[in-house]
C-alpha cells in the first residue's frame, strides 16, 4: 500500500513539473512577441511612415468620447501628413458650413521624433499649416504601439486621444 501510494504521488509530481515546464516556452514566445513587435514599432516611427488611429478622444471640458465606431485616422508620412480625426469642442473660428472635424492633408512645418530614455517609447512632434490654421500635433507611442496625441490649433481647443499605431494601408500587404 506504501508503495502504492508513493508510485501515485511520484507521478503527480512529473505531471506538475511537466506542465510548469511548458510555460517557460509560452512566457519565452511572449517575450519574443513583444521584442518583434517593438521592432516593428521603432522602424515605422523612424521612417516617419505609420498611422495612428484613436480609439478615445478627451475634449477639453467635456467628457472622453468612445471612436471604435467612427472612422477616424492620421497618416504621417515625411513629405506630407493627412488627418481625418473627429472634433469635439469649442471653434473659435471656422469656415461656414464646415464638417467639424480636424481634415487635411498637407506637408509638415515640423517633424521631429525622439527616443525616450530607457525604452520608454517616442516623442513625436509635428507642425502643419493649412488655411487660415496651424494644428501642433504630439503624440507619444509606447514601444507596444499605444500612443496619446494632443492636437492645438489656432483656431479650435485643444483635443487629446488615444489609440494605436499601424503601418500605413498600402504597407499591409506585404
Amino acid at each position: 500500500m506504501e508503495t502504492k501510494k508513493t508510485f501515485i504521488a511520484f507521478i503527480l509530481i512529473l505531471l506538475l513539473i511537466s506542465g510548469f515546464a511548458r510555460d517557460p516556452s509560452r512566457r519565452a514566445q511572449r517575450l519574443k512577441n513583444r521584442i518583434e513587435k517593438a521592432h516593428q514599432i521603432e522602424a515605422m516611427i523612424h521612417s516617419k511612415t505609420f498611422v495612428f488611429i484613436a480609439t478615445r478622444a478627451l475634449p477639453q471640458g467635456f467628457g472622453a468620447v468612445d471612436l471604435t465606431t467612427n472612422s477616424n485616422s492620421i497618416e504621417f508620412f515625411p513629405d506630407r501628413i493627412k488627418s481625418y480625426m473627429p472634433f469635439f469642442g469649442r471653434a473659435y473660428s471656422i469656415e461656414y458650413g464646415g464638417d467639424g472635424g480636424i481634415k487635411f492633408e498637407a506637408k509638415p512645418d515640423e517633424f521631429n521624433v525622439t527616443t525616450l530614455k530607457r525604452g520608454k517609447g517616442y516623442e513625436i512632434n509635428a507642425a502643419v499649416s493649412v488655411t487660415r490654421d496651424v494644428y501642433k500635433l504630439n503624440l507619444f507611442v509606447s514601444p507596444e504601439g499605444s500612443a496619446s496625441l494632443t492636437i492645438n490649433s489656432n483656431q479650435r481647443s485643444t483635443i487629446a486621444y488615444y489609440g494605436n499605431i499601424t503601418k500605413p494601408e498600402e504597407d499591409r500587404g506585404k
